[in-house]
């Protein structure tokens, strides 16, 4: 028994030491190939969390009391492209989508290229597209594509997205957002579509990119391009009381003590006597004895004023706090990357600026009630609101804009901020001494550092062919350019 012990002992030597090293760290119990479901989920999460402090600063919602804010006061600079990061992980859902002939990923994959390319070329111009996603390893040096031709490619992905999703696609696993229901992403790539369209409002003369066309394509065929429906299409991301999972701002302490209602945001829902405004803001401490419903008990501090300036009223108790439930409620409510409320306003700005047929008050009303309703106020309030502020007779893009405005409070990422920038409304006060910029509101970011240091020759040539070789946030990309 010994010598057949000694033997199986030395085979057992020999097949370990044909063994490599690293065979050793590998855990049998563990996966090391990613799969398209994993990916999707963490994609989601990532993308469609779209509450943003800094947009809050930008578009005059709120103000912060214990610094100088460069948002607040205009002083920015550059922006990162940690943005790749994200699309990176979305090539990998492709390729693993690829691997495991899982088609139906695909369709997703197209939006949230989309979606990203989106972002990053709204924040800076030109960038790198086509040549972007080549070098994993960041081995490359991606030459910069023009905006106009990011923005083509984005629609006609988008487009492409659509088509591939039919009645017999096959539900998608690891779907945090709809569950699988392809659907539904079928009517959030068209609002996205529509969205897209619309923040080329300023090209519409553009013979090439035939906007209009494009958007009443969308909007006279729903069953080719259906669209959301109501809330519960929303493409938001809900949270939940698990770590990791919870709402982005709880227990955030500079949200609980630095962080308060813009003067100008507050004037403006007490002057539409709007019921958001009491599920936005704490009563001014001067005036907490006063009823929750009660909008002389709001106030503001300016966010073009100097920080002292705004650190005095907020110690005479003159100032609302942002509401509570938004630092110490872990689920509160979603996050809203892509909502029903901003499709119906879309619409209706389409209505106006003559792109397609149909009643822009009929849309306004919708996108206002969605709105509201998101914000849990009650169905006969609304009816009241909406009776007291009904769609104007003159003035209708600057309506449909305020209202567009109201409804992207602590969602919707920088995409109001963009929005504004496109049609100037509402007004961002500038009027105070703490604004830096020569007083001016921003176009854009610069382009980061390590562009400049890994890519210089590209990143110039792109400064030089926008900005006349002038780097600098108040340069006027492509898509702000009336033709």
């Amino acid at each position: 028994m010994r010598k057949i012990f000694n033997i199986a002992a030395a085979l057992l030597i020999v097949a370990t030491g044909c063994k490599k090293f690293e065979d050793f760290q590998t855990d049998p119990n563990k996966p090391t190939v990613s799969t398209p479901d994993l990916l999707l989920s963490t994609v989601i999460q990532d993308a469609f969390q779209s509450t943003t402090l800094g947009a809050t600063l930008a578009t005059r919602q709120m103000v912060f009391v214990n610094s100088v804010s460069n948002e607040q006061y205009y002083g920015w600079t550059r922006a990162g492209f940690d943005t790749y990061n994200d699309l990176r992980q979305v090539v990998k859902m492709e390729e693993e989508a690829n691997r495991m002939d899982k088609p139906e990923y695909i369709p997703l994959v197209k939006f949230f290229k989309a979606y990203y390319f989106l972002k990053l070329t709204n924040t800076f111009g030109d960038i790198p597209y086509s040549d972007a996603l080549k070098g994993e390893n960041g081995g490359l040096s991606p030459v910069y594509d023009k905006q106009q031709n990011i923005f083509v490619s984005i629609l006609d992905d988008l487009k492409a997205a659509n088509a591939l999703i039919t009645n017999t696609t096959p539900e998608v696993q690891g779907d945090i957002l709809y569950g699988g229901t392809m659907e539904q992403w079928k009517r959030l790539i068209n609002t996205l579509s529509l969205r897209t369209l619309m923040s080329l409002s300023l090209k519409e003369n553009n013979a090439s990119l035939n906007v209009k066309a494009r958007f009443a394509e969308i909007v006279n065929n729903p069953e080719t391009y259906p669209l959301m429906t109501g809330n519960a299409d929303n493409g938001e991301l809900v949270f939940h009381d698990v770590l990791g999972t919870r709402y982005p701002t709880y227990n955030d302490n500079d949200l609980q003590t630095a962080y308060y209602l813009d003067a100008t945001f507050v004037d403006l829902l007490k002057g539409l006597k709007d019921p958001r405004l009491f599920r936005f803001a704490e009563k001014a401490p001067k005036s907490v004895s006063l009823p929750d419903n009660d909008f002389a008990a709001y106030g503001g501090a300016k966010g073009s004023d100097p920080l002292n300036d705004n650190s005095t009223k907020v110690l005479a108790g003159e100032v609302s706090k942002i509401k509570s439930r938004y630092f110490n409620n872990p689920v509160n409510e979603p996050s809203i990357a892509v909502g029903y409320a901003e499709l119906q306003f879309i619409l209706a700005e389409g209505v106006v600026r003559g792109w397609i047929n149909g009643s822009a008050a009929d849309y306004y009303k919708k996108g206002v009630q969605a709105s509201m309703l998101f914000y849990g106020i009650a169905q006969s309030s609304i009816d009241d609101y909406l009776t007291a502020n009904p769609y104007p007779a003159a003035d209708q893009l600057k309506a449909i804009m305020t209202q567009k405005y109201i409804a992207s409070f602590m969602n919707s990422d920088w995409n109001f901020f963009y929005e504004q920038r496109r049609t100037g409304l509402p007004a961002f006060d500038v009027s105070g001494g703490g604004v830096l910029n020569d007083k001016k509101v921003p176009k854009r970011w610069m382009y980061p550092v390590s562009e400049l240091q890994n890519n210089q020759a590209n990143v110039n040539a792109a400064i030089g062919s926008q900005f006349s070789g002038n780097d600098n946030i108040n340069g006027i990309m492509w898509l702000l350019k009336a033709e």
